[in-house]
């Protein structure tokens, strides 16, 4: 990121080295806040209006009362985007609950803290989006749904960075993350897509995924390539055993995996329906969303 970027903090604009929170503010003390990542493309945000009403559903899920409404937030991304003056990549927009005492307690922050950052991002280079990635099962588990919902993109992501770290030290990028009933819940960072026999199978969101905006796309992709797609309950033998398989995320976008635990995934290359998901993903990227003019 440039020294030069402009962020977007509590209503203004201001330069990157001026963009500082308080050391009591409960997102950094408490992980507690929520976020969004959101892509943009040749100038325009992607399904900026999706995301925004995740997070206002995340703030509600928490109990953060916020003082933005979704226009004023949707506008203040796009403030951010041309100010940078930034034609594609990544925004990064964070809730905290704000400055607040030595505690747990919520009500004693007055207000809550938004910042947005827009910047270039590679999340993988763009050989593996050709010839795919190497995945591990991590060990670690994802937390149960009765005690965090996963649809909550909360600022505590200690659970994913420690399934990140595993997957760095076995020498790959990625690994898939189990529940603890055994079943798939997703990557360390992106959702799950097999094929088998000409059907995509995604896990449920209740077997520990985010449902993510990008997960959405694909059923619409899907839908209008008249390719089949369904929600099941997978054990890694059905990601062992898939013709082809693909992960999907903002910023990842649409990457096949083809290999996972030493098992190469059908012939060991990207799939001809996981290629035409990718093609179809980023001709519809690059066709829409809310311009930064």
């Amino acid at each position: 990121m440039s020294d030069n970027s402009k962020i977007w903090l509590d209503g203004q604009l201001v330069d990157k080295s001026a963009a500082t929170i308080s050391v009591f503010d409960h997102g950094l003390l408490y992980g507690d806040g929520i976020f969004e990542g959101i892509r943009f493309y040749s100038g325009r945000v992607f399904r900026l209006e999706e995301h925004i009403d995740r997070l206002l559903l995340s703030a509600k899920a928490i109990l953060l009362d916020l003082p933005w409404t979704k226009e004023e937030i949707c506008q203040a991304t796009v403030d951010t985007v041309k100010a940078n003056g930034l034609t594609d990549g990544y925004i990064r927009l964070v809730i905290t609950r704000g400055e607040g005492g030595l505690g747990l307690n919520p009500y004693l922050c007055p207000k809550p803290s938004m910042f947005i950052i827009a910047a270039a991002i590679q999340l993988y280079p763009e050989e593996n989006y050709v010839n795919g990635l190497e995945l591990i099962t991590c060990a670690t588990r994802r937390p149960t749904p009765a005690s965090l919902s996963p649809q909550i993109k909360s600022l505590n992501y200690l659970n994913n960075v420690m399934a990140k770290i595993e997957c760095i030290q076995a020498g790959v990028m990625e690994g898939i993350m189990l529940n603890e009933q055994g079943y798939v819940a997703e990557s360390t960072g992106d959702n799950v897509f097999v094929l088998k026999n000409g059907v995509v199978y995604t896990p449920p969101v209740s077997d520990g995924s985010l449902d993510g905006i990008t997960r959405q796309v694909i059923f619409e992709l899907c839908a209008n390539a008249g390719i089949e797609i369904k929600e099941k309950s997978m054990t890694r033998y059905d990601l062992y055993t898939a013709d082809e398989a693909f992960l999907t995320g903002t910023a990842a976008e649409v990457i096949p995996f083809v290999k996972l635990d030493q098992r190469p995934i059908g012939d060991g290359n990207p799939g001809k329906i996981t290629q035409r998901l990718i093609k179809d993903f980023r001709e519809l990227a690059n066709s829409e969303g809310t311009p930064c003019t």
